[in-house]
């Protein structure tokens, strides 16, 4: 049924309140709805989130039981930084910025505060709000800002292990997979980088995590990310590479490359295809894989036992990994990480499309690649992207890629997942994952 003329359409009101605890989840998802995927935020979550959980110097605003905006800020001195101002993208434009800056401001005023300022990067979310509440820019400052490794005094054992430390911002390039960036960021991330503010809530922060899925759907990518937010050096362990590098067989170069980590500070040691060297033992005194599966479980209890370290693995078939490899007493954590849905799947491609994501039939590449793992995307942007090219360099017509080539590229693209592949990883799902 259509409008009648001059008929005003009500929408739902929204009211100012605390910020709460179990806030959390959405106050993430608005976090992420604010951000461009390659905005880097001059504060991590973790940062916003414990000023939040302080309870004076947040608020957040709220249509029914749905949190639609938020803003934070962190006190000291008489001087207080803005470090957060979301809203859900369908409520913008509607004075909630302004609102909660106002609301804001009224706070901090009661705790002597004199001075507030802003920093968030160019056209985020928030600055519109701010510049409605009168707040100016300083174009005479330059932001300065040195993240310090803290393995610089450890790099010839951090090289020695073949570890490196990530570049920042790993983390907000990984697009789509909104429930599985989640559960990461609260079950391992915010426990790491809030030890005390953990302790208080009797929070443990997790040692050991395993990350199971089919193939391509990005387990390694998750490791490198959660590496690039702790600011932690990374090392990966390859079981095939550590059977050539050593003659005293596989066993002891696992237990060599443990004894190397007590070098380091703190670190993220990453093991893929873990099945490899944790496979099911068949119980006979013969079997191979006996020794190395014994040994890497005696790894574990001291690997768990220093700060500042987790172990992160990743299987692409969790039923094949012994049954002692997976009790809660190894692992904090089993978390799944599959295939890309389709909200997942158009951020994915909208991230890799770049400009021509404005010009395509978004929708289209999203229902022809749906047994596609978010390499398979990448693969098909690019093939997509190479074939239109190719016909400039021929042609020289000035066309942008099309729909067309796009469609192409996913017709061309074998998908790595296939439906007896997601019947058995939704199996293993109610099986074995443990949050």
């Amino acid at each position: 049924m259509g409008l009648i003329p001059g008929e005003v359409v009500a929408m739902p009101a929204w009211r100012l309140r605390d910020y709460h605890d179990d806030d959390l989840d959405q106050a993430i998802q608005v976090w992420d709805q604010s951000r461009r995927t390659d905005e880097e935020p001059a504060f991590p979550v973790s940062e916003v989130m414990a000023a939040a959980q302080t309870g004076r110097t947040a608020v957040v605003a709220v249509v029914g039981d749905e949190l639609v905006g938020m803003a934070v800020a962190q006190e000291h001195g008489g001087r207080a930084w803005i470090l957060l101002v979301a809203l859900a993208s369908q409520w913008r434009g509607r004075g909630i910025g302004s609102a909660l800056v106002a609301e804001l401001e009224r706070r901090l005023r009661t705790l002597g505060v004199r001075r507030v300022s802003a920093l968030l990067p160019a056209g985020a979310a928030g600055t519109k709000a701010l510049e409605h509440s009168g707040y100016l820019t300083r174009g005479d400052l330059t932001y300065y800002e040195k993240l310090e490794p803290r393995e610089t005094a450890h790099t010839g054992a951090l090289t020695a292990l073949g570890g490196r430390m990530l570049p920042y911002g790993l983390w907000g390039a990984m697009a789509g997979m909104e429930w599985e960036k989640q559960v990461v960021e609260r079950r391992i991330v915010l426990p790491l980088t809030e030890p005390t503010l953990a302790d208080r809530y009797g929070v443990v922060p997790p040692k050991a995590v395993i990350l199971f899925g089919p193939p391509g759907t990005g387990k390694t990518s998750f490791a490198k990310a959660v590496a690039s937010r702790l600011a932690w050096p990374f090392v990966e362990l390859f079981p095939s590479r550590l059977a050539a590098d050593t003659s005293e067989g596989l066993a002891a170069a696992l237990r060599e490359t443990f004894a190397g980590l007590a070098e380091l500070d703190s670190v993220l040691l990453f093991i893929d295809e873990v099945e490899e060297i944790a496979g099911a033992r068949s119980g006979k005194a013969i079997d191979p894989g006996h020794g190395v599966t014994n040994e890497l479980l005696k790894l574990i209890p001291g690997f768990r036992e220093h700060d500042a370290r987790l172990l992160v693995c990743a299987t692409n078939s969790v039923r094949s990994l012994d049954a002692a490899f997976l009790r809660p007493g190894r692992f904090d954590y089993v978390i799944p990480i599959g295939p890309p849905n389709p909200t997942a799947r158009s951020a994915i491609w909208t991230r890799y499309l770049g400009p021509a994501a404005d010009s395509v039939d978004l929708p289209q590449l999203v229902a022809a690649s749906e047994l596609f793992t978010p390499a398979d995307i990448e693969f098909a942007a690019r093939k997509g992207a190479q074939a239109a090219f190719e016909r400039e360099v021929t042609r020289r017509q000035g066309g942008s890629a099309t729909t067309d080539d796009y469609m192409t590229a996913i017709a061309d693209t074998r998908p790595t997942l296939t439906t007896q592949a997601i019947e058995e990883f939704n199996e293993d799902i109610e099986k074995y994952r443990r949050l």
